[in-house]
């Protein structure tokens, strides 16, 4: 998989002077409302049997995540207990609109105020979120969220290097590749060499253009296709891994 981009290429290690800047806020446990999606706080009283049924549907989902599938729901709703006791992570349910079902999470994670460095992961979609626009609008607006609504300076997506799916989702969400650590980190057992993305907060502002566009009703036919992909709208004026 070939992931040298413009800015892993070009842009050179930086010392340069940084004015004093307020920390960034931190995330909060509320609703994001979109066109598609809504991304809510994990509630375990509201979404064990929903994210449950999300959950069984394929085993793939839990392949490169550290814990699942879960025997029950009463296993979930212990899981979703210490989500919503977690303070960083901090996680959220994704509702799709159109099926008014809660079917995957994503969370806030490595929370940096000082330095205004966040990442988005912990990301599972179940089958009947993967691949539509609720779901793309939700990891939008999580990431909106952190960059524009709270300012951040550096959005990181990380996941495991053999994770062909979520590396080519970061690079359609507009992510650089920036390299692999090896031996990161131990799951289920197995080694995980870890593959590391980033939006700067100076690559946002075009980003968010873009996701705008794409998520505009003029941009999907009668049928619901889209006329032009969210990847080439990133990556138009950028070198296209």
């Amino acid at each position: 998989m070939t992931e040298l981009t413009e800015r892993s290429r070009d842009r050179a290690p930086s010392a340069e002077v940084v004015d004093p800047l307020p920390p960034a806020l931190l995330p909060a446990r509320v609703a994001i409302e979109g066109r598609s999606a809504r991304v809510e706080p994990v509630d375990a009283r509201v979404h064990a049997e929903e994210l449950f049924a999300a959950g069984q549907a394929d085993d793939a989902i839990w392949d490169y995540l550290a814990y699942g599938p879960w025997p029950s729901v009463e296993a979930v709703r212990g899981h979703l207990r210490d989500c919503a006791a977690s303070a960083d992570p901090v996680f959220y349910a994704i509702r799709d609109k159109r099926t008014g079902a809660a079917a995957g999470v994503a969370s806030l994670m490595s929370i940096g105020p000082k330095n205004g460095t966040i990442e988005i992961g912990h990301i599972w979609l179940g089958p009947a979120l993967q691949n539509t626009t609720a779901a793309t609008e939700a990891l939008y607006l999580l990431i909106d969220y952190a960059m524009t609504g709270l300012g951040y300076r550096r959005m990181e997506w990380k996941c495991n290097a053999r994770n062909a799916p979520s590396r080519r989702a970061a690079v359609r969400l507009g992510f650089y590749f920036e390299g692999i650590f090896y031996q990161h980190m131990i799951v289920k057992g197995r080694n995980r060499d870890t593959a590391w993305f980033s939006i700067l907060d100076v690559e946002w502002h075009a980003l968010r253009t873009n996701f705008e566009a794409w998520l505009a009703p003029g941009n999907f036919d009668e049928a619901g296709r889209q006329r032009t992909s969210l990847r080439e709208l990133n990556w138009r004026d950028r070198s296209t891994p």
